[in-house]
Order: structure tokens, then C-alpha cells, then sequence
């Protein structure tokens, strides 16, 4: 149950060519990462990241490894020792007893081992007891509010259209592989027929006959495959106007007669709810329609079957090796798992992130971090405030309503200014499953309770360990937790053509959010209403298709390429982001020349687009690499560390690239909307 959101990224390194601390090496811009037997002209992303490539494959125990994956693993490198030191304490205050009690569980692996399926059986026992739908409905929201998925899914954000209060949100959802292209798609018929056998080990394990278990994995499958038929593609969720549609429960019961809400409501604790938004209203129908044209012992089957995945990595090893062997290893040709302590790590900040926050803040965010950030968001702000002012292209109607928004923008950086209280939440040294279980329903419950009520701003939807960045267009702001403000993206110690050119672009790339192909979708007051005249409107669309023809021509694989339209609003973002971080470093130079420097025999300005490419090093794994095109809204990152530079005069004048260059983009083709 989350608030909408965009982020800048949809989650030890062989290279040595960075200073290291005690924990490993940091990531750093480094000049020794670029291969200089490219020709810049030709191959930038190559030139700037080529050696770094060469000298990282991806470890046996990741699908990709990128910079960002190098900050993630210092990251959980820092929590580690935050975490054992937690576990370990001798006279803890209640917030260390609490992650370090939860902490110790997830690591008792004797213990896990010993219980094998003795922390699910009681939700497989109310499941086997399901008689009629109204029970089927009753223990789909026990699950859901559990965290294990089924049918569909529901969410408590604000409301899009009355952003000042929550709401209950009803969407599609119940599928137990990635994507509905997986069920539907013939390039993914591999994938769907382990996803079958899968199942069926899985059923085994659980004390199922072969007979019995490959009948319930047809079953599975086939419940899953209609799911798919009737949910949207990812490109039609993107459209918020579409996926917003106001129901009365009155309204939504005649409209789906079939589907028990009143004893779902009831149980989520909602009994007097009398009104919700429902994302995809042709979901729901057809799931009104498929309900009942099986029986409920079919249901059962296929619940019983999402509480035994969701919960299979907090199950004894056999049942965790075979959930991983097809989620990790099939899905994204991962070989072998990350060590127990870093899942066990993931889980704790997964279930008590805030605690875990409020310990890591302490030790490792520093108030100089603060004030850099707030100076450098400062500066991107002046700098896209006069874009506003100043688009071309505008009309004096649209600019004003845009100037309005931007007026009641945002920030947040490093950490809640309180963290959350989990007082009332039981953590035990002996019951890791239970910590997890009690944690969802404790996080459950809380969103429930505030449906209709005012929303509380003051709010992080990220813990401040996380390496990422977000844009709330409910609330209008954008949000940067302690967790990424570290090298490669925010470096200190490094020069300002270096920090512009990572860090100032991530500020950029969440400022361009708020006016991105959703984003602009949004008013000052962060409700969903269209404020834009039909003339501008018409005109950002057409601006935008040049982005979405750009990216669709990258291709990741060969016959794969990138979905342009799937990916617009990112690639926006990271255009807007880029070209403002580029004229805010020009001002910051021009403001105090002493800091324009020839480094390494590269002027600040190459030292930006260097540093932009750096900050997207990657290597995949070809599964996941192919995951992502159809999940992921962002493009791979590969495409990042180029994209925008291409659409930039100034890339091309830094690097001297002109017609004839194999780089050179014909000034036409170039998008520029902010």
C-alpha cells in the first residue's frame, strides 16, 4: 500500500580503480574507467565507461552491476555492520532491540530449518476451510493486508483528484510472473512453461502427490493466463486519466455483482467505506466474470498457492533454493543467491525501514551532505524556473498555471525529521516469518486507517537508506534520502563539473518529473486536472515524439528494442534533468571562474557529459536485460548515459563532434521541451 510516485530508478566490485574505506571500495568518477582506444565521436558511452566495462562483469550473485549497484552494495555493506552491531548490543534502546531482534531472526537459520512449513500452515488451514465466495473474500483480504497477492491488488494514497486526503485504490494485479506479456507473449514461452514446472516442485515440497500438484499448477496457470488477458500493458497504465475512476460501492457492487466487497471491505477493517477509485475498471469486469466460472476450489488452490510463494524465502532452505532457482536464476539468469545476511538486510529495512533509517542516518549521513543539496537544488531551481518563464513555446495561459506549480514546489533530503514509531509492533529473536507477517499487517493497518483522512505531508515514502529519488506529484515534491547522496551521484570531494554533472542531473531529473508526460498532468495543488490549453498540449506531445522515436530506435538485444512510449516520462526527465544541471554548472562557474578547471585534460564542461555516462555504467545478465524492457520504465541504463547527451549543442561542442561524426544528430531531430 504505497503513494504514487516516480523514482530514478522502477534494484563488490573487480574494479580498482577507487579509493576504498573499511567497507569497500567507493564508487567514484574515475578517468581510469574511460577507454581511450574509442573514438568519443563515435562511441561516447564507450569512451567515458569502456574499462569500467571490461573490468566489472556482472558477480555470480547479482542479474546486472552498474554504478548504482556498486553505491547499493557499499550501502548494504554500511547496514550490515549497523545491523550485527544492533543484534549484538548488549543494552539496546527498544529501536536497536527491535532491528536487531528482527535482524537475528532472519540469520536463525537452524531455527527457520527446524519449522520448515510451520509458519504457513495456519493461513493454509483457513484456506483449505473456504466454503463459499463470501469466504473466499474474507481470507483474500487477510492475505492482502499479509502482503501476499491474489486476485488483484489495493492501495491507500491520496486521492489524485482531492489530493489533500486518502483513498482506497482497487488495480489489477494476481499474477505470480512479471508481467502479463509473460502469459501472452510467445517470446516468453520459455519462461511460462518453468513457471509451470515450478510450481509443481514447489507443490511437491509442500506434501503434494505429482498427480495432485501438476493438476494444481494447470489450474494455477490457467486462472493467471485469463488475469493477464484482461490487465493492461504497462504503456496503458502510464495514463493516470484512464486509470482513475471514482466508484461508489453501491456503484462498484452493481457493477460487479459477482465479487464479494462487502465482506473484503468488512475484513480490511473498511466495513462504512463508501467510495474507492478503481485503476482498471475492465479488470474488474472481466474478473467479475471469470469468479464465478470456476469453482471455489479452484481459488483456494491458486491462494494457497501465493501464500506459499510469497512466503518461500523466509521458509526453510529447500523451498527458498527453488523459489530462488526460478525467480532468480530463470527470470534473471542470476547463478546463485546474495549471502544470508544481505536478504536478511533487505527484509529488515523491507519491514522496519524507518528504525533501521534512524540507526543508519546516525552513523553515516553527514550535515554537510545537507547543506550541499539544498544549495545545488537551489540552483537547478532558479535555473528551471526561468525555463518556465521563458519556453517558447507556451502560451501565457499554460505558463502561468506551470509558474503556479513550481511556486509550491517541494523538497525533502536525507531523512524524515521524525521517524516512524513501531512501538506497537511485536519483534521476537525466534520468529522471523511472524516479524514479517506482523510487520505487513502492522504497515497494512496503518495506511487503512488513514482513508479519509488529510494526508500527512511530513511523510517519506522511502526509507533514508535507499539509493534513489523520487517525485510525489500528489504532494509536488521531490524527495532525495541519505542513501544516494554518495559517490557516483553526490561526491564532496569532487568538482562541481562532476556533482553537476551526476548529482545536479538527479535533481533535474526529479524537478523535469513534475512537467514530464504525467507529471504535467498534475496542478499546483497536486490534483489531476487538466490545466494545459489545447495548443500547448498538442505541442509538448509533439516535442515528446521526438524522445519516444529516439529511444525506440535503441536496441538492447538484437530483434529487442526499447520501448519509447514505456519509458517516455524517465527519458524526459533525464533530458529536462541534463540540460538544466548543464546551465546551473555554467552559472556556477561564471558566478566564481576560480572552479572552471582542466582536469586530467578534460574542461569542465567535457567533465560533465563524462561524469552523466559514468553515472550509467552497467552490465547485465541477458535475462534480466529482457525483463526490464518489458517492466521498467526507465531504459536500460546504457541508453541513459547517452540519450540525453545527444539531444544537448553543447555535448556536441565539448567534444567537438560534427556532421560526418558517427554521434552527430541533426539539430531537427534534437528534443528540447524544458
Amino acid at each position: 500500500m504505497k503513494a504514487l510516485r516516480w523514482s530514478l530508478f522502477l534494484t563488490m566490485s573487480l574494479w580498482t580503480g577507487w579509493a576504498e574505506d573499511s567497507i569497500g571500495k567507493i564508487p567514484r568518477f574515475s578517468i581510469e574507467a574511460l577507454d581511450r582506444s574509442v573514438n568519443p565521436k563515435t562511441d561516447f558511452y564507450r569512451f567515458a565507461c569502456g574499462n569500467w566495462l571490461k573490468a566489472n562483469p556482472v558477480p555470480s550473485d547479482k542479474a546486472r552491476w552498474s554504478g548504482f549497484d556498486e553505491l547499493q552494495q557499499l550501502n548494504w555493506n554500511q547496514i550490515h555492520g549497523v545491523l550485527e552491531s544492533a543484534a549484538s548490543a548488549t543494552a539496546p534502546s527498544a529501536t536497536v532491540r527491535q532491528v536487531g531482534d528482527f535482524y537475528a531472526a532472519a540469520m536463525d537459520t537452524n531455527r527457520i530449518e527446524s519449522l520448515r512449513f510451520t509458519p504457513i500452515e495456519p493461513t493454509l488451514q483457513r484456506i483449505d476451510r473456504i466454503e463459499t465466495f463470501t469466504d473466499l473474500f474474507r481470507e483474500l483480504a487477510s492475505l492482502h493486508v499479509a502482503d501476499v497477492s491474489g486476485l488483484f491488488a489495493t492501495d491507500v494514497e491520496a486521492d489524485a483528484k482531492n489530493s489533500g486526503f486518502y483513498a482506497l485504490k482497487v488495480r489489477q494485479g494476481g499474477l505470480g510472473l512479471p508481467d502479463r506479456d509473460y502469459y501472452l507473449s510467445e517470446g516468453f514461452a520459455t519462461q511460462r512453461a518453468a513457471y509451470q514446472q515450478h510450481i509443481i516442485r514447489m507443490q511437491k515440497l509442500l506434501g503434494d502427490s505429482d498427480e495432485v500438484a501438476t493438476n494444481a499448477a494447470t489450474r494455477i496457470v490457467a486462472l493467471e493466463t485469463e488475469l493477464a488477458k484482461a490487465s493492461k500493458s504497462r504503456v496503458e497504465l502510464r495514463d493516470p486519466q484512464a486509470n482513475y475512476n471514482p466508484f461508489s460501492i453501491n456503484e462498484l457492487v452493481a457493477a460487479t455483482p459477482h465479487l464479494e466487497w462487502g465482506p473484503y471491505l468488512e475484513s480490511l477493517g473498511l466495513p462504512k467505506l463508501d467510495r474507492l477509485i478503481v485503476g482498471q475498471t475492465n479488470f474488474l469486469t472481466a474478473l467479475d466474470h471469470l469468479i464465478t466460472s470456476h469453482p471455489v476450489s479452484d481459488w483456494k488452490v491458486y491462494l494457497r498457492w501465493h501464500t506459499l510463494s510469497s512466503s518461500a524465502s523466509r521458509l526453510h532452505s529447500e523451498v527458498d533454493r527453488e523459489h530462488f532457482a526460478f525467480y532468480g536464476t530463470t527470470l534473471l539468469g542470476q547463478p546463485q543467491q546474495e549471502p544470508r545476511w544481505q536478504r536478511a538486510a533487505k527484509q529488515t529495512d523491507a519491514a522496519i525501514g524507518e528504525a533501521l533509517g534512524s540507526l543508519y542516518v546516525e552513523k553515516y549521513f553527514p550535515s554537510g551532505a545537507k547543506r550541499r543539496m539544498e544549495e545545488l537544488v537551489a540552483n537547478l531551481r532558479t535555473v528551471f524556473h526561468e525555463r518556465l518563464e521563458k519556453a517558447p513555446w507556451m502560451s501565457p495561459e499554460t505558463r502561468q498555471q506551470a509558474l503556479k506549480k513550481f511556486d509550491r514546489f517541494t523538497q525533502k533530503i536525507g531523512h524524515p525529521e521524525h521517524f516512524r514509531d513501531y512501538s506497537a509492533l511485536k519483534i521476537t529473536r525466534d520468529d522471523y516469518h511472524g516479524n514479517v507477517e506482523r510487520a505487513a499487517r502492522f504497515e497494512s493497518q496503518r495506511q487503512l486507517a488513514r482513508v479519509g483522512g488529510a494526508v500527512d505531508r511530513a511523510e517519506w515514502h522511502m526509507t533514508p537508506q535507499t539509493v534513489n529519488a523520487y517525485f510525489n506529484p500528489a504532494q509536488n515534491e521531490i524527495v532525495f534520502p541519505a542513501g544516494i547522496l554518495q559517490p557516483p551521484f553526490f561526491d564532496l570531494d569532487a568538482d562541481d563539473a562532476i556533482n553537476y554533472g551526476a548529482i545536479g542531473v538527479v535533481i533535474g531529473h526529479e524537478i523535469t518529473h513534475g512537467y514530464d508526460d504525467q507529471g504535467r498532468q498534475y496542478d499546483a495543488d497536486g490534483n489531476l486536472r487538466d490545466w494545459w490549453t489545447a495548443a500547448d498540449a498538442t505541442e509538448f506531445k509533439r516535442r515528446a515524439q521526438l524522445v519516444i522515436d529516439q529511444y525506440s530506435g535503441y536496441e538492447a538485444l538484437p530483434g529487442l528494442k526499447v520501448n519509447g512510449q514505456l519509458t517516455l516520462g524517465e527519458n524526459l526527465a533525464d533530458l529536462g534533468g541534463t540540460s538544466i544541471a548543464f546551465e546551473a554548472l555554467q552559472r556556477a562557474l561564471t558566478k566564481d571562474p576560480s572552479r572552471r578547471k582542466t582536469i586530467d585534460g578534460f574542461t569542465s564542461e567535457q567533465r560533465f557529459f563524462l561524469s552523466l555516462a559514468q553515472l550509467w555504467r552497467v552490465n547485465w545478465r541477458e535475462a534480466e536485460l529482457r525483463r526490464r524492457i518489458v517492466v521498467d520504465v526507465h531504459a536500460p541504463a546504457q541508453f541513459r548515459g547517452i540519450g540525453p547527451h545527444v539531444n544537448q549543442p553543447e555535448f556536441f561542442e565539448a567534444f567537438g563532434i560534427g556532421p560526418g561524426d558517427a554521434l552527430w544528430r541533426l539539430p531537427e531531430a534534437r528534443a528540447k521541451i524544458w
